[in-house]
């Protein structure tokens, strides 16, 4: 049974004519009997007495008119949600996000966003990036907010911004006073450092490389937070991303001297996967001056 066969029927059934009907369906006349003549066939069972010049619904047909009619409106009423759908920024989005950039870059991004869409609902979902990742392949997550840059051809990425690193130090540090230090200058110190599996623990590890500098490293943590805490109280020194700079702590901050002492943050999509007016819009929040994402 096709859809055009429900459309001729009903014409057939409002005109009481088969050439008017044709004419409406902007068929032609021979072309649109047969298919009505298909229709019978399938069904087993005629749907109209021809009349000489005029049809009349048989009792079948009486009885499958309202049924034609409702399949026929449900199509229409799907039709006009996919072009709403297409149209308005409403639905559901997944954003994924890594520990050492979701206290300090997402929440004014998410309040403005929300704000400005309040039909969309946004669920976040913080985790390290291997996890996101896997959840972006799987679709579990629309949107990923990480570091860049990612391996592999399967993604989207595009940056969203490049911030410097600091090294943090106790308050009465005796290079606290500088503008600029080597990371060389501190490799007497101990350090406080991100444990394995976050990324930012292989951006710092990559700059004390860099200074040939092997860290003695008494604490890890997965948060910048207590590594901090530890680091005011004068444990040690760390290394941050400009972020998560605390301006009310009790630690002193002074910017590595090292061009490459750099993280950059992007959004990453899953590469293939079709966008919603959602996606785009939320990408586009992210990065007002952006277009597609890309590599």
């Amino acid at each position: 049974m096709e859809l055009h066969q429900l459309r001729y029927f009903c014409a057939v059934a409002d005109t009481g004519s088969f050439s008017r009907a044709a004419e409406h369906s902007h068929v032609a006349q021979p072309s649109l009997s047969q298919q009505i003549l298909k229709l019978e066939d399938e069904l087993g069972a005629r749907l109209f007495d021809r009349l000489g010049r005029s049809v009349r619904l048989t009792d079948v047909g009486k009885a499958f008119l309202p049924r034609a009619r409702a399949v026929l409106r449900e199509l229409e009423a799907a039709k006009g949600d996919v072009v709403e759908r297409k149209g308005s920024v409403a639905g559901s989005l997944t954003v994924g996000v890594i520990p050492t950039i979701a206290p300090y870059y997402l929440p004014p991004k998410l309040s403005s966003f929300t704000r400005q869409f309040p039909q969309a609902r946004v669920t976040v979902v913080e985790e390290i990036t291997p996890v996101l990742l896997d959840r972006l392949r799987a679709s579990a997550v629309d949107v990923a907010i990480l570091a860049l840059p990612i391996r592999g051809h399967e993604f989207d990425n595009f940056a969203l911004l490049t911030e410097r690193l600091f090294a943090a130090l106790p308050r009465n540090h005796s290079l606290v006073g500088r503008k600029t230090l080597a990371l060389k200058d501190l490799r007497k110190e101990p350090f406080l450092l991100l444990r394995d599996g976050h990324c930012f623990r292989d951006t710092a590890v990559a700059a004390c490389d860099r200074a040939r500098l092997d860290p003695q490293i008494i604490f890890e943590s997965g948060q910048f937070s207590s590594i901090l805490s530890m680091v005011g109280t004068g444990m040690g020194v760390s290394i941050v991303p400009e972020m998560a700079i605390e301006k009310d702590s009790r630690c002193r901050y002074v910017r590595i001297a090292d061009d490459e002492a750099t993280r950059t943050i992007g959004a990453t999509v899953l590469r293939g996967r079709s966008l919603t007016r959602l996606h785009h819009a939320f990408l586009a929040h992210l990065r007002p001056a952006s277009s597609a994402p890309g590599n």
